[in-house]
């Protein structure tokens, strides 16, 4: 009974904090239909795979999926009844109907894209706003009116004075609506492609993996992993958060997840309740930014580049080690200042762990192999997935409870395609506003805005980017701000020489990490929650855990090397880049964390903070001035530890 009441909590608090969660817990007829609707939308993304038809309509045939499925699985406000009313199936009706008439039409539809009738601007102009509602019940009031202040924008417009930069000629309702709804730029453009395509058969992936009994067994394998020394409780959270985001794909669930069966080790351990729950957040934040499953946006950066999904898990992968190296660092600082200790856990070794369940870890590798040796990574995941179902069946627990028998298959299918319904809706949105800025042009006018207020200097355009974004990402989910900032704030750094990969990698961490930025840190606020500390100091102590995640992408766009530190360019310039930066977040965690070799005083952590800025300039004359200053600060801190010691 207790068990049950501990899931209950675990997943109120991921229906709270996580702004990507359906909202209602459905039963009887409501539920079955909508798991016919999931297992349908999933068998036909399946399809997809390997008999892909025209592109336009299958975004819509998802849509028509996707957006009637969110007036059913959420509330219309919190706290609503769980049992779908009149007016959510009136408005699952309309939207079946609007998502449904450009496909009865559609080659009329394309032809008269510029000269739309007023039945396409009357279903189109619905559509849009059914989509604003379910938006709203999926992730909050903001990004709807964010999405309404562009629609004004592009309808007022005109009456701008003709000399602001951002001032257009202005255009009327029928152009908009078309815009939206009538081709590839609008609501059915990239942003729902990607989660038609890649998101939905990862969130299979991820249901089907989690089905299968590989979350419990990444957490308990890294209880196992680490030997039982002070700071091992803190290296087993990031270890346990790493492996379950790969099923999770979501900061914030991962965070509850892992917290709710580590926290009372940490506890135990001797961790205060606020550093606690900063390892947790920056564990499950963390997954998010890294390979090999990464979130939503990074499948869009790879659109928006026309390369492959290997390639931007390569970009990632420096950025990665760079990450877990401060946090594991600052897990050892952390366990020295605050003198935690060991805490057993009775999980056997990790050997005879591995030996049975091991075979979880296949189909990741699986993801990785097949697209390196020229996979698309839409057929990847699908093996990938089918590979977890058929090894399901190698479980060998009582009852063989994690065996994917096909009632539970049909219920992680299912579980998978529900899954995506925010993403879908919060990318068609996000459509909206790309197609407001094709149709004006405000990228390029909003990117010369920039770049003109930071007087055409990168490194205060770079800044002015960083906050923008993370301002943004306080008030939209990671997938939109991305999108958002990508077509808005994007064209200022390519403006000023910045490369594509490197300012869409700039804007993926910025936007990623909007989850633990104050005041909202959404995966902060919700570790407060599991540990019950003070919410705004455990959003300050996962800053620490996080900081060279902040730093690094500077490097990116401010730097000769900065590709470098994306794994492109000459292998020893890569090496080479990639052990400075190491160094340079070494440099950094003893300025966070105030240790060396003893407790670290202001003069040793002002000194390592400024040889981390200088050894992030990757550029031999700052370098060399960078590790002047961190022997300077070993010096300082070994002749004060001396003199303490010999007074």
């Amino acid at each position: 009974m207790t068990e049950t009441r501990h899931e209950t909590s675990a997943e109120d608090l991921v229906a709270e904090f996580d702004a990507e969660r359906p909202a209602r817990r459905l039963s009887g007829r409501p539920a079955a239909l909508v798991t016919i609707v999931a297992l349908a939308l999933s068998l036909y993304a399946l399809y997809q795979t390997f008999r892909p038809g025209p592109v336009l309509p299958y975004r819509m045939a998802f849509l028509a999926a996707v957006l009637p499925s969110a007036f059913v699985c959420y509330k219309a406000r919190r706290g609503g009844r769980d049992r779908p009313g009149v007016l959510d199936w009136v408005l699952a009706a309309l939207s079946l109907a609007v998502c449904a008439y450009p496909l009865v039409v559609f080659d009329d539809l394309i032809r008269r894209a510029f000269a739309p009738t007023p039945l396409d601007v009357a279903a189109g102009a619905l559509l849009t706003l059914l989509l604003l509602e379910a938006c709203r019940r999926t992730v909050g009031w903001i990004l709807p009116v964010v999405c309404l202040l562009f629609v004004a924008y592009a309808y007022y417009g005109g009456y701008l004075p003709a000399d602001w930069a951002l001032g257009h000629r202005g255009y009327d309702l029928d152009r908009i609506v078309a815009a939206f709804t009538m081709g590839t730029e609008g609501v059915y453009g990239v942003p729902l492609d990607v989660a038609a395509t890649y998101i939905i058969l990862f969130t299979i992936y991820g249901a089907v993996l989690d089905a299968s009994g590989a979350g419990r067994f990444f957490v308990d394998v890294s209880f196992a992993a680490f030997r039982r020394s002070r700071s091992a409780p803190g290296r087993t959270v990031t270890l346990a958060g790493f492996l379950l985001g790969t099923v999770s794909g979501s900061g914030v669930a991962t965070t509850v997840s892992v917290g709710s069966v580590a926290w009372p080790i940490l506890r135990r351990a001797g961790y205060p309740r606020e550093q606690a729950g900063g390892v947790l957040a920056a564990a499950g934040i963390g997954a998010i930014l890294s390979p090999p499953t990464l979130g939503a946006a990074a499948f869009i950066i790879a659109e928006y580049l026309r390369v492959s999904y290997l390639t931007v898990l390569v970009y990632a992968t420096i950025p990665t080690v760079l990450y877990y190296l401060g946090v594991f660092l600052a897990i050892e600082m952390d366990a020295r200042r605050y003198g935690t200790r060991a805490a057993p856990v009775d999980s056997g070794g990790p050997w005879p762990m591995v030996r049975r369940f091991g075979y979880h870890f296949s189909s990741l590798f699986v993801i990785i192999v097949l697209m390196a040796i020229g996979q698309s990574p839409f057929r990847a995941v699908v093996y990938a997935t089918l590979l977890a179902f058929a090894l399901s069946f190698l479980d060998r627990t009582p009852g063989g409870e994690n065996r994917l028998t096909p009632r539970r298959a049909v219920r992680a299918l299912a579980a998978g395609a529900t899954g995506v319904v925010p993403v879908a809706v919060t990318c068609a949105a996000a459509g909206t506003i790309v197609g407001v800025v094709t149709l004006t042009g405000l990228g390029l006018k909003a990117g010369s805005l920039i770049v003109g207020l930071s007087g055409g200097n990168l490194a205060a355009t770079a800044v002015a980017c960083a906050l923008a974004v993370l301002l943004l990402g306080l008030a939209v989910p990671v997938t939109a701000s991305f999108v958002i900032a990508a077509v808005i704030i994007g064209p200022a750094l390519l403006g000023l020489g910045v490369t594509p990969a490197e300012a869409y990698m700039f804007i993926f961490y910025y936007a990623v990490l909007s989850e633990v930025s104050p005041p909202t840190a959404l995966s902060a606020f919700a570790a407060s929650a599991i540990t019950g500390g003070n919410a705004h100091r455990t959003m300050w102590a996962t800053w620490k855990y996080t900081l060279p995640a902040f730093l690094v992408p500077f490097a990116f766009v401010l730097t000769p090397s900065g590709a470098a530190l994306l794994a492109q360019g000459p292998i020893g310039e890569v090496l080479l880049a990639a052990a400075v930066s190491a160094l340079a977040v070494a440099v950094l965690a003893v300025a966070t964390g105030g240790w060396i070799a003893g407790p670290a005083g202001p003069v040793e952590r002002g000194l390592c903070a400024v040889a981390a800025v200088l050894l992030l300039v990757l550029s031999p004359v700052p370098v060399l001035a960078g590790l002047g200053v961190a022997a300077l600060a070993l010096a300082v801190h070994l002749v004060r530890r001396h003199r303490e010691a010999h007074p």
